[in-house]
């Protein structure tokens, strides 16, 4: 196989085919993603024989149902031809500092193929390049965009304790959840690639505006992937379909906080279709916020979890990633804020730091580490001596 010429076969039809359709996957499934290409552009026919090879692929696949024959499709991909520019996509990517990625490439999520014929085309990835997590190490955190205080707290918390446990935080680049999901990973980090966005539109264009700065981030220090093409506008469709990635990335998809009808339950119902585990973090009876969350519950789909030892143990085999024992000042370290976690962090164990520099290391504002020093003081966390200050004794 030409790597090259299937490169940029798999590059055009990403620009030709809306994310998972059906017939266009089975195509690319039965004939290879070279011959895929020219049937679906009109310069080479298809016989009955293919037709009957793609309705197999897709009854075997549950959409034998939807599907109106090779012609119909041909009509529906027809429009889009003109537009077709591989290259011009390729060096977009190239220019970004990204890459594409197709599922014959190492660097291609292994964990994907469980999708089976619905395993995306390829991957544009924004990004260092770098090996990408295996699903047993990575968690996806999804929920509501209008987001109240308490899932904001919850999400730091557990996005914040898993990156720091060297899990990989996978979510959807959104406001709201994803958004505290992505950024708390980012300032736990410990692993190679903390956090990684799955975006519904293309990656040359941060979505939504208010998360370039976070989302730039996230190019960074971790990944933000897309099956659509660079310029690919961002379609409520398109959202829906990528929620099937964000599942298929990871272990386990926890539910933080979502509404009765959620995006967020899409996500957590591919990952039930996937058999992958999902769980769903409980809130007040009286939060709208929180309806989806006790569906889920309620229908049995997922698990109760409200840190991330329960939520590591959702992903690891059975007894791989117990949940730490809770006794001793473990219990004050759990009870933190995000910003206090991340100050006591910063704090050295034997040597003496200023005000000055932990500011610099933990990334906070001065006087939101004297505040937090102050709380650390009480709880036997931080010690002062000397004018400096250094972790104190009961962080063991």
């Amino acid at each position: 196989m030409d790597v090259g010429s299937e490169r940029r076969s798999r590059a055009a039809l990403s620009r030709l085919m809306e994310p998972q359709d059906a017939a266009g996957l089975a195509l690319v499934q039965a004939v290879g993603a070279v011959d895929a290409l020219r049937i679906a552009t009109g310069q080479l026919s298809a016989g009955p024989e293919l037709e009957q090879e793609i309705t197999a692929l897709l009854s075997d696949g549950g959409s034998g149902t939807s599907w109106a024959g090779m012609a119909a499709s041909l009509k529906r991909w027809h429009p889009r031809i003109p537009d077709l520019a591989p290259d011009r996509d390729l060096a977009t990517m190239a220019r970004l500092g990204g890459r594409l990625i197709i599922p014959s490439d190492e660097l291609w999520p292994v964990q994907l193929a469980d999708l089976g014929i619905q395993e995306p085309i390829c991957l544009w990835w924004r990004g260092q390049e770098q090996p990408l997590p295996g699903a047993a190490t990575s968690i996806a955190l999804v929920g509501s965009r209008d987001s109240t205080s308490y899932g904001a707290a919850v999400t730091g918390d557990l996005a914040y304790s898993l990156a720091q446990r060297g899990f990989t935080v996978v979510s959807g680049g959104a406001y709201g959840i994803d958004a505290h999901a992505h950024r708390a990973a980012l300032a736990g980090a410990s692993g190679a690639v903390p956090t990684i966005a799955v975006m519904a539109g293309g990656v040359d264009r941060f979505y939504p505006s208010g998360n370039e700065d976070l989302l730039r981030a996230v190019c960074n220090q971790g990944a933000v992937l897309a099956e659509v093409p660079p310029g690919s506008a961002p379609t409520r469709y398109r959202f829906l379909q990528r929620n099937r990635i964000i599942a298929a990335l990871s272990a386990v998809t926890v539910v933080v906080e979502a509404r009765w009808r959620s995006g967020a339950l899409n996500t957590a119902h591919h990952a039930e279709t996937l058999g992958r585990a999902v769980g769903a973090v409980p809130g007040s009876v009286h939060s709208a916020n929180s309806a989806g969350c006790h569906r889920l519950l309620r229908d049995g789909g997922a698990v109760c979890v409200t840190d991330a030892a329960e939520v590591a143990e959702l992903a690891g085999p059975s007894g791989s990633a117990l949940p730490d024992p809770r006794h001793g000042q473990a219990a004050v370290q759990d009870g933190l804020t995000l910003e206090d976690l991340i100050l006591l962090d910063a704090l050295p164990l034997r040597s003496v730091t200023s005000v000055e520099k932990l500011s610099v290391v933990a990334g906070l504002a001065q006087v939101s580490v004297r505040a937090g020093l102050g709380r650390l003081g009480l709880l036997g966390l931080a010690v002062s001596e000397r004018g400096g200050w250094k972790r104190g004794k009961a962080t063991g």
